[in-house]
């Protein structure tokens, strides 16, 4: 089995570093993307299996960067999660409306963020096997 790979769509890079290390030792790939342009780009290309997504960056925000993601037919399916700092309940009502699946507020918590990443994951999985005619016997 392949493992999994994260979008990881954040402008500070010490934020960055420790997402990755907690995520690169839970044995997933990880690929950054520095902003919400880069971070559209980086999901068109790759087709990743999850994204988590700063909301407060430069060049395109998380927010207009999640809504471009959800409208687009090549990555709309793609599990997108809020990893924000950003935590009043307006925020978070607004990631949500802009497509995100689901929020994280940072600092992380090391558990709980695995358990949520797993759970985005197998979800996601179930989807595409519920979908595939190829798997029905």
């Amino acid at each position: 089995m392949t493992k999994a790979r994260i979008l990881i769509v954040e402008d500070n890079m010490d934020n960055y570093q420790l997402v990755r290390y907690v995520l690169e030792r839970a044995g997933y790939d990880v690929f950054l993307a520095v902003n919400g342009r880069d971070g559209v780009d980086a999901a068109r290309a790759q087709k990743p299996d999850l994204i988590l997504m700063d909301l407060g960056m430069p060049e395109m925000d998380g927010w207009k960067a999640a809504e471009k993601l959800k409208s687009d037919a090549e990555t709309k399916s793609i599990p997108l999660y809020a990893l924000t700092a950003h935590t009043l309940p307006f925020e978070r009502k607004r990631a949500l409306d802009a497509g995100c699946d689901g929020y994280l507020s940072k600092p992380i918590q090391m558990k709980g963020f695995l358990d949520l990443v797993e759970e985005a994951l197998l979800v996601e999985q179930i989807k595409r096997e519920s979908n595939n005619p190829q798997l029905e016997n």
